[in-house]
């Protein structure tokens, strides 16, 4: 073990919290427009090509449809994951919806390229649990992810997953079902 210094280091991004910021229909808008610096100022970040890219903006496309379907279920859907003091936008995360009839949340993440294996990814899974945990509506948390997408893989595990079954997405091609009781138990692995 190291001895700390007087001088502050950042923390490693493991160990930063994620902060999010809610993604509203002005900002997806601007995205599917490929317009970077009104989607920044609507959400107050700023935002990289990562955003605008055709992988993005279908999702954007998509949420935007949920959204004007169910303006309720918006609280529920994409939000921008930022990090630090300079308020760095390493990615996107939040749920498929509103829990549906069962109790049942499907999350979402994604980290910027640039981003990648600093630990993100996790932060972002421990903070979707922790939203669930404390909605009493929510009694399961589920994640689909393709059998290739080892790094997603690594990121559920320690958290209580359990595989329930495949799917085929239209999208994503086959993905393993994921499940875990919504709960302290569920965001605690770290």
């Amino acid at each position: 073990m190291t001895e700390r210094t007087d001088r502050r280091e950042p923390l490693p991004a493991a160990q930063q919290r994620v902060r999010f910021v809610e993604l509203a229909d002005r900002s997806m808008t601007a995205l599917l427009a490929g317009d970077l610096p009104a989607a920044g100022v609507t959400a107050g970040v700023g935002l990289s090509e990562y955003f605008v890219t055709d992988r993005a903006k279908w999702l954007w496309r998509m949420r935007l449809g949920q959204m004007a379907a169910d303006p309720a279920g918006a609280r529920w859907m994409v939000r921008f994951a930022v990090v630090g003091a300079d308020g760095s936008v390493v990615g996107h995360c939040g749920f498929h919806g509103p829990p549906d009839a069962a109790g049942m949340v499907e999350i979402g993440y994604s980290v910027a390229p640039e981003f990648r294996r600093r630990g993100y990814a996790r932060a972002m899974l421990v903070e979707l649990l922790r939203r669930a945990a404390a909605e009493p509506a929510v009694e399961t948390v589920r994640a689909t992810i393709s059998p290739d997408n080892a790094a997603s893989l690594a990121t559920i595990a320690g958290f209580g997953f359990a595989e329930v079954g495949e799917q085929w997405d239209d999208e994503d091609g086959l993905e393993i079902i994921f499940e875990v009781p919504a709960g302290p138990s569920a965001s605690a692995a770290d």
